[in-house]
């Protein structure tokens, strides 16, 4: 995982409980919708993140896990530049 930004999508997508696009995460993160975007394939790849459909993402269980500390991302490899 690359922190911040990761967390910082995690916690937008499970604050809001919404499904949300790259567009709106990024305006309430402050980052690109650029790097929301290539952090979102990764975090799908790793089941962080649910791609509901096509430019809409949700938090999965796996990243509710990580983010009230029930899952160590320590433990996925490190190829976060995907």
């Amino acid at each position: 995982m690359q922190m911040p930004i990761d967390e910082r999508v995690l916690e937008a997508l499970d604050s809001s409980g919404l499904i949300l696009s790259p567009a709106v995460i990024a305006k309430n993160i402050d980052y690109t919708r650029a790097e929301v975007n290539r952090r979102l394939t990764v975090l799908v790849n790793r089941d962080f993140v649910t791609r509901v459909e096509r430019g809409y993402y949700e938090i999965a269980e796996r990243g509710q896990q990580y983010l009230s500390g029930e899952f160590d991302a320590s433990e996925l490899d490190s190829d976060d530049h995907s």
